[in-house]
C-alpha cells in the first residue's frame, strides 16, 4: 500500500549503507516496485514466499515494516504487525493517522511510527532505529504480544461484548 511513498523512502535511504531493504509480496504495483528497486543496491524485491518460508526469513530480520496508506480513515490492523512480534522484531510503521498501531508501537517501545506521507519523518525513524537497542525493543514487541493479542484474551473480550450484547 503506498508504493508511491516506499519508493521515495527507498530512494531517499539509498545511499545508507547502514541498511537494506527487504521487501516481500506481490501485488497489483509489483513491477512498478521493482523497476524502481532494481537501481538501487540496498533494496532486494522478492515475490510472495510461502508462510513457512516467510516466518524463517522474517527471524533473520532485524526490523519489521509496515507501510499503509495515508489516506485510509478507517483504522486499519495487518496480520504481519503479529508475524514481526511473533518473531520478536521491532517495528517501524508507516501509517494513517487514523490505525492506532503506531501509536501502540510508541507508546510501549518496541518501534518507530511516522504518517505515511512524511519522507523526513521516515529517514528520521530509520536514524532512531539505527541507534536503539533493537533486541531490546523487539522483546517489548514479544512480550506485548503475549499480554495483549492471546487468542484467550481474544476470546474474553468477543465473549464479554456478547454477554453485554445479551443484557441489553
Amino acid at each position: 500500500q503506498g508504493i508511491p511513498f516506499i519508493i521515495n523512502c527507498l530512494k531517499a535511504q539509498e545511499n545508507n549503507n547502514n541498511v537494506f531493504f527487504l521487501i516481500v509480496g506481490n501485488g497489483t504495483e509489483y513491477d512498478k516496485l521493482a523497476l524502481c528497486c532494481e537501481n538501487i543496491s540496498n533494496v532486494k524485491l522478492m515475490s510472495a514466499l510461502p508462510r513457512e518460508d516467510y516466518d524463517k526469513m522474517i527471524h533473520a530480520c532485524d526490523v519489521g515494516m509496515i507501510f499503509l496508506d495515508y489516506r485510509f480513515t478507517i483504522p486499519n490492523f495487518p496480520s504481519r504487525l503479529l508475524s514481526y512480534m511473533q518473531a520478536g522484531l521491532p517495528i517501524l510503521a508507516c501509517t494513517d493517522k487514523n490505525t492506532d498501531i503506531g501509536k501502540i508501537i510508541t507508546e510501549n517501545h518496541f518501534g518507530w511510527w511516522c504518517e505515511s506521507n512524511q519522507i523526513n519523518a521516515f529517514n528520521s525513524c530509520i536514524e532512531q532505529a539505527l541507534q536503539d537497542n533493537l533486541i531490546e525493543k523487539g522483546k517489548r514487541a514479544k512480550e506485548y504480544l503475549r499480554t495483549n493479542y492471546t487468542t484467550e484474551l481474544a476470546f474474553c473480550v468477543i465473549q464479554r461484548s456478547c454477554n453485554e450484547s445479551t443484557a441489553n
